[in-house]
């Protein structure tokens, strides 16, 4: 429902297809075909959709897993963040320890520039 990602019926002007899953040449054979979802696939819902080409990259056909609405038969991807709980926990803590030191070592050399002057 994003105006930026319109389906178009033209190819190169149709933003719903971000990704290239397979090229490759036409089999008249019953084929699976397996894609590893890379980590930047970001959590939304997909939708397949095949184009078919002919030899001057001109689109003759194309279908889809789902209807015209985009509505029925799709899937749904969770992002991989690559972040966890822990890791966060750590990061603060980290962070805390970090600033917390800043602080001690400034009041130590404060305390140690006065009692030079004296």
């Amino acid at each position: 429902d994003r105006a930026w990602r319109k389906t178009e019926e033209h190819l190169n002007k149709d933003k719903t297809c971000q990704f290239k899953i397979v090229e490759k040449p036409y089999i008249n054979v019953n084929e699976t075909l397996e894609w590893t979802i890379e980590r930047d696939v970001p959590t939304a819902l997909f939708f397949i959709r095949a184009y078919a080409l002919d030899s001057d990259d001109h689109e003759v056909a194309y279908g889809q897993n789902t209807d015209a609405e985009k509505k029925t038969n799709l899937f749904e991807i969770q992002a991989i963040t690559g972040r966890h709980v822990s890791l966060d926990i750590a990061s603060v803590c980290f962070s805390a320890f970090s600033v917390v030191s800043l602080m001690g070592f400034f009041f130590m050399e404060k305390r140690k520039a006065r009692k030079s002057q004296q």
